[in-house]
């Protein structure tokens, strides 16, 4: 799992089958000190975040265990929405 930032939405009139309930997220990367580590990308939103929130993500053929099919064109899946951190 990675650290990300929702930067924003994707409206989409027309998605695949497997997706249709779900939002598409631009997601930017975060290292642990929340600090930018690459370009955004579109992530599928299986928690219901929102823009601003730092969330848990999921690359790969893993991103597809959330979603309620074998499988499906995903590439990234938001898996939890980070509450706090403590690191020491």
């Amino acid at each position: 799992m990675f650290i990300g930032r929702v930067t924003g939405n994707i409206w989409a009139t027309r998605k695949y089958d497997a997706v249709h309930s779900f939002k598409l997220m631009f997601v930017e990367p975060l290292n642990a000190d929340l600090e930018k580590t690459g370009e955004p990308f579109i992530a599928v939103d299986t928690v219901g975040a929102g823009p601003g929130e730092l969330v848990l993500y999921i690359t790969a053929s893993e991103a597809v265990i959330p979603l309620p099919v074998d499988m499906a064109p995903v590439d990234a899946s938001i898996v939890a929405i980070i509450d706090s951190i403590n690191v020491e």
